[in-house]
């Protein structure tokens, strides 16, 4: 009986990792050929598992049982080869193809498959295996039985036993003490977030490259339970590039080489080049170095260190099994190209893209700043400012239509940005687009309505007025909506929970201020009220006691525009520093 599925196994084995988030690599022929699994760790070096078989002698068209058993493992991956050289190719099959493999991730202890001898059979035949424990843990090539064809003479090679099992992992040590950051911008070329952040701190990201004749010691920090990364790419978009991982896995780092393909999940090549592999994990700080060669013509996918490219700097979680997660925040990009083996520099890098930056800092001076100022103008300063004129019209009024058409102005220049930046439509930010566009929307709608306005004394200005608050009303509230669900986003992602307490705290000393001039308007009318019941007879004639509520309002609008000012200040500085 024929299993076709065995054909598909064989690729999603090799290019596909055991967990369920496996991604695949493309290189089916280089995997197959090297037996070693895409999972970005070593092999284990002493095999747990056996390979036995129930003859010892074929010929062509023979049907050979061959069991594979031992431990627990979730994997497994069967190859006949040529006994006298074993870099040939597969030879037979398995049914249908040369090779079988795991077609679930259920736990196993015994296997148990058909080997069919082709007719251009060898003389020997030596059976090898790749056995999965977990991602991480596996072991590749484990030598089994050689089997041959009636009275083929002895082998004149000798043969691969359990001893010369593959092991291709460098030698990996343990950092006895944590970076330091002498030599940055003299012997060694640094990024670090923040800028001049000591390595050893928690709150530093640190990357240095020190070149040493044909090779460059890489160093990496930062905090981190997950993974570090770093990549070089020819431009600030994820996408070709080459990258290298430090992985904590059950407190144990591995380090890999992968290369980056369009937006997908980093592809962890089965070997690498890496040397004088280090590590080191305490109190949640993960460090790794390694050594490479400038040049690596041999490797596909490593770039040449002696040229210039951006630099990313990545973290984010790791499954238990190995796989990692996508970054939650974005990834610390440099401000421009750098060669690392060139002149040493001391440089940061900004997680945030500047369109996105500005895009933020334009929308939080609108709806912090200008919107907030000009409505409370509006609500409580037409009698304060009723007899003050300027360029013709009433103080207030022109106050109020400046701000508002500046909240205009920068709303719709801080809404293209985003635009300009994604090239369309971003489909990863949530609600934050939809209601910014249903903003920017009433935005235009308001002074679009206002041009409209009926005369004071109009039947239907009582309906626009409603009309104009209930508009501007909205689009306040929708803002602030948009700007918490903004400030979280990866591009634009200030500190947490720094940022929402500090949004909070705006709110709350717009509202607070609202209600105090509010109760405030509503006591001079109560006093007016007692002295005369035409209420717009007394409003107009400016007593002893209105005056006095005049300067009130004054000192209040003084107080919440400086105040306004310090919230602004401090979300322009947050933007500035990511």
């Amino acid at each position: 009986m024929e299993l076709p599925g065995l054909a598909f196994a064989v690729r999603m084995f090799i290019c596909f990792s055991v967990s369920v988030d496996g991604y695949p690599n493309g290189r089916i022929r280089e995997a197959c050929t090297s037996m070693i699994p895409c999972h970005g760790s070593s092999p284990q070096p002493s095999p747990e598992h056996i390979i036995t078989v129930n003859g010892t002698e074929f010929k062509p068209g023979d049907s050979i049982e061959v069991h594979l058993s031992g431990p627990d493992f979730e994997g497994f991956f069967i190859q006949a080869r040529n006994a006298e050289h074993l870099d040939s190719p597969a030879v037979g099959s398995f049914i249908l193809n040369s090779a079988v493999s795991h077609t679930s991730k259920a736990k196993k202890k015994y296997v148990k498959v058909y080997w069919v001898a082709p007719r251009d059979a060898p003389k020997h035949v030596q059976f090898l295996a790749t056995v999965v424990k977990k991602y991480k843990t596996f072991w590749v090539k484990i030598p089994g039985p050689v089997v041959s064809q009636p009275n083929a003479p002895f082998p004149t090679t000798p043969l691969y036993t359990t001893s010369q099992a593959i092991s291709m992992s460098h030698s990996v040590s343990y950092l006895t003490k944590p970076f330091n950051a002498s030599g940055c911008g003299n012997m060694k070329f640094c990024i670090r977030n923040p800028s001049n952040c000591n390595p050893g701190s928690a709150s530093c990201f640190f990357l240095s490259f020190q070149q040493e004749r044909s090779s460059v010691l890489v160093e990496m920090s930062g905090a981190s339970e997950g993974y570090l990364a770093f990549a070089l790419s020819y431009d600030q978009w994820m996408g070709d590039d080459d990258a290298y991982l430090c992985i904590n896995e059950d407190h144990h780092v591995s380090v890999s080489t992968a290369y980056l393909k369009g937006r997908s999940p980093p592809v962890l090549d089965s070997e690498n080049a890496l040397e004088d592999v280090s590590w080191r994990l305490v109190d949640g700080i993960l460090q790794c170095s390694f050594r490479r060669s400038i040049r690596l013509a041999a490797y596909k996918g490593r770039f040449n260190l002696d040229a210039s490219y951006y630099i990313f700097l990545a973290d984010g979680e790791a499954s238990e099994g190995g796989p990692i997660y996508k970054h939650r925040r974005q990834p610390l990009i440099t401000n421009g190209m750098y060669n690392v083996t060139g002149i040493p520099q001391d440089i940061g890098g900004s997680r945030s893209p500047r369109l996105i930056k500005a895009h933020g800092a334009l929308m939080f001076v609108a709806w912090i700043t200008t919107v907030s100022i000009g409505v409370l103008v509006a609500r409580f300063f037409k009698p304060v400012w009723s007899r003050s004129f300027l360029f013709g019209k009433e103080m207030w009024f022109q106050v109020h239509r400046m701000l508002m058409l500046t909240t205009v102005m920068l709303t719709s220049i801080s809404f293209v940005l985003p635009f300009i930046y994604r090239g369309g439509w971003s489909k990863q930010a949530g609600f934050h687009p939809y209601i910014g566009c249903t903003v920017m929307a009433l935005t235009i709608f308001q002074p679009l309505m206002a041009g409209f306005r009926p005369s004071p004394h109009a039947p239907r200005r009582q309906l626009f007025n409603w009309l104009h608050w209930s508009t501007g009303t909205t689009a306040r509230i929708l803002a602030v909506v948009t700007m918490f669900l903004g400030m979280d986003l990866p591009a634009l992602d200030l500190p947490d929970p720094w940022d929402t307490y500090t949004m909070i705290g705006f709110v709350a000393w717009h509202v607070g201020i609202d209600v105090l001039l509010e109760v405030h308007s509503y006591r001079l009318i109560r006093k007016a009220e007692l002295v005369e019941d035409d209420r717009v007879q007394i409003l107009q004639s400016l007593t002893s006691a209105e005056a006095e509520g005049h300067l009130f309002k004054q000192v209040v609008l003084t107080i919440y525009v400086c105040g306004n000012i310090v919230f602004l200040i401090a979300f322009l500085a947050a933007i500035s520093q990511i």
